[in-house]
């Protein structure tokens, strides 16, 4: 359990928090935890193939001026122990016992595409402790077009190889002008953190992650 506290005047910036974790449906999990220490907390729940240093640390700084943010991997994922799950339905439990280990009864989450699919599953299997849903870049289960993110993502990934920049350069942006420099932007600030950075994805997560994307594609609507 963290003892890390913010206080007004001299919030920690999400890129100098500390690395934490906690044990939780028989692994580890890692988290990083910033903000007041009062009211409802807001978790964090990120993309396919993302670790604690890709959320985007402003962001996570705006929203912890007022709410304690915690931003987690999932399990097989950067530090966190264990072999990444094949479904969305595994990582929803996951996080449903990460935050009983945490001690919280009542939360707020906010997922961000993979994430998104997973905090609608907590939503469904554990309404309780559910008080807002944040859903951005994201889709219901059966979802059109779910079940292609592989296409669609493997020859811009490859592209990044091939041009030696980050996959996220043209994944999340335009190849525009603007485009462009707002996704030299964003990867500067994720980058911005020097020390203790945490683990990349390896490629067996990477397909395995996919994996769950796929089935939640593919599941009734």
């Amino acid at each position: 359990m963290s003892t890390y506290v913010s206080h007004p005047g001299s919030v920690v910036r999400y890129v100098d928090a500390p690395n934490l974790s906690i044990s939780a449906a028989g692994t580890t999990f890692a988290y990083r935890d910033i903000g007041p220490r009062t009211g409802v907390p807001l978790i964090l729940l990120n993309h396919w193939g993302a670790v604690l240093d890709n959320f985007d640390p402003p962001i996570v700084d705006g929203l912890a001026t007022r709410h304690r943010v915690m931003a987690i991997d999932y399990r097989g994922i950067g530090a966190s122990g264990g072999k990444a799950p094949v479904t969305v339905g595994e990582m929803a439990q996951d996080t449903i016992a990460l935050i009983a280990a945490l001690g919280f009864e009542k939360v707020d989450l906010l997922g961000f595409s993979l994430g998104g699919f997973v905090a609608q599953d907590i939503a469904l299997k554990a309404p309780g402790l559910v008080r807002k849903l944040i859903l951005t870049g994201t889709g219901p289960a059966g979802g059109k077009g779910i079940e292609k993110v592989g296409p669609v993502s493997w020859p811009l990934m490859i592209k990044g190889l091939l041009t030696l920049r980050d996959p996220k350069f043209y994944l999340f942006f335009t190849s525009t002008a603007n485009g462009r420099r707002a996704a030299k932007a964003f990867l500067e600030r994720l980058n911005e953190r020097k020390s203790n950075r945490d683990k990349g994805a390896t490629p067996v997560a990477l397909l395995r992650q996919l994996k769950a994307i796929k089935s939640w594609g593919q599941q009734a609507p």
